[in-house]
């Protein structure tokens, strides 16, 4: 028997839902029962589930693989490209990260039910404000398989419903792995419904699942441009979300440039094809020609390809000059934008104007210039002396993320455990009434 039909005969289609309307109203008003039930669900049943499902992870990993081995098979017959094939491939340190991840999330605190600025009335009530979930939350991913155990962990954690969508070339990893949610919301005792993955590949789910504000509160979408494009234009609920990663980092003339330096490089080097990575860099006038031959050298040695503006090739040399176009790129790969300016004044301008109000950086020893910037540069991440990879709900503190928003509500920056939750009044009395 050749590999082919082997993996044919171990190929399963998409299970037959009949139709997709009336599929997804079903999951939709599995979700809202379930996230009335959560509201009264107490941490440790939650963390109960989430450790079951790592040990179920554990126990299911080579059927997970396995399924992992015919999506990647069907991938590279259907000429996924590289990137994507990487995105969503497992092995067995993935999963290994995976099962960390359910107890690094169980570890967290629970944000819900925390009550904080109670504060005393002359009426002699007291009044504060209440940490409690979304309700239903729809996520819509490409590709990456973990995100679908990543996605179930926060919204349980968090006390909401969830509903996952994931793409159709992870179809048989993402099924493999709602099979572990499923039992372990079940060990737990917790409602089905509470974390349900879409299972049919047909595209007419998500243009439903975005328009069903009865049954679904949020769309978190996380993967290309196109995508979230397409969730913002038709979705009917609120959608937390960013388009670009347009990150830069401003090199001030009073820069240590030894610290300069290694931040430039991290911040493009580090990882390619993340949304946090540097695509424009800004040099102050005063120190360009001190630094930018140390810079390119280090860029050399990375493979890294220059684009610069006028008087970031006089200094350089032979490199290609910077358009209109590269400085509103995400390139996603080792190409960077370089551009010599005059202060702060005019990094800010440029930042304002081709920015994606994602990450941005400044090098500087200068207090009052890092206090400007933290001021008056308006992304979800601003930095003094540090790289713009940073911007990640692990390295803040989070414990883990569902995605970056470069909205101002409802959540803005890496999204964790708070950002999937909202805050309502609450008010202790005694027996006071309003006179």
């Amino acid at each position: 028997m050749t590999a082919q039909a082997s993996r044919s005969d171990h190929d399963p289609a998409p299970p037959d839902i009949g139709d997709v309307d009336a599929y997804m109203q079903r999951l939709g008003q599995g979700a809202r029962e379930a996230a009335t039930r959560m509201r009264r669900v107490d941490t440790a049943a939650k963390n109960a589930a989430l450790l079951a499902m790592a040990e179920l992870l554990e126990q299911a990993r080579g059927e997970v693989l396995a399924a992992n081995a015919r999506d990647l098979a069907r991938g590279r017959e259907s000429g996924l490209e590289a990137a994507l094939l990487d995105r969503l491939a497992l092995d067995d340190a993935r999963v290994d990260a995976m099962i960390d991840g359910l107890a690094q999330v169980a570890a967290l605190p629970d944000p819900v039910g925390e009550i904080d600025g109670l504060r005393s009335r002359p009426s002699g009530i007291q009044v504060g404000q209440m940490r409690v979930p979304l309700g239903v939350i729809g996520i819509i991913y490409e590709s990456r398989p973990n995100v679908t155990l990543e996605a179930a962990s926060l919204c349980l954690k968090s006390g909401n419903a969830a509903i996952l969508r994931g793409g159709s070339e992870a179809r048989d990893s993402n099924a493999a792995i709602a099979a572990c949610i499923r039992a372990g919301l079940a060990r737990a005792g917790l409602p089905e419904g509470a974390v349900q993955v879409v299972a049919t590949t047909d595209r007419a789910a998500v243009g439903r699942l975005i328009s069903m504000p009865e049954y679904v509160d949020v769309i978190i979408p996380r993967g290309g441009k196109s995508l979230i494009e397409r969730i913002t234009r038709e979705a009917r609920v609120p959608v937390i979300k960013h388009l670009d990663g347009i990150c830069h980092v401003y090199i001030d003339a009073s820069a240590d440039l030894d610290k300069a330096l290694a931040i430039a490089v991290n911040a493009k080097t580090h990882r390619y094809g993340t949304c946090n990575t540097m695509e424009t860099l800004l040099v102050d006038a005063p120190v360009a020609e001190t630094l930018l031959p140390d810079l390119a050298r280090a860029y050399g040695e990375h493979g890294v390809e220059l684009r610069g503006c006028e008087r970031t090739r006089a200094i350089l040399g032979d490199i290609a000059e910077a358009s209109e176009a590269d400085w509103q790129a995400e390139y996603l790969a080792p190409v960077l934008a370089i551009r010599v300016v005059d202060g702060i004044d005019a990094a800010m301008a440029h930042i304002e104007r081709y920015g994606s109000r994602h990450t941005d950086a400044i090098v500087t020893e200068h207090y009052g210039l890092a206090r400007r910037f933290l001021a008056e540069v308006d992304s979800s991440s601003v930095m003094v002396n540090a790289s713009t990879r940073f911007a990640d709900g692990f390295e803040y503190g989070l414990g883990a993320e569902i995605g970056i928003s470069t909205d101002r509500l409802h959540a803005r920056g890496p999204v964790g455990l708070e950002g999937l939750t909202t805050r309502k009044y609450v008010v202790l009395g005694d027996g006071q009434v309003r006179r």
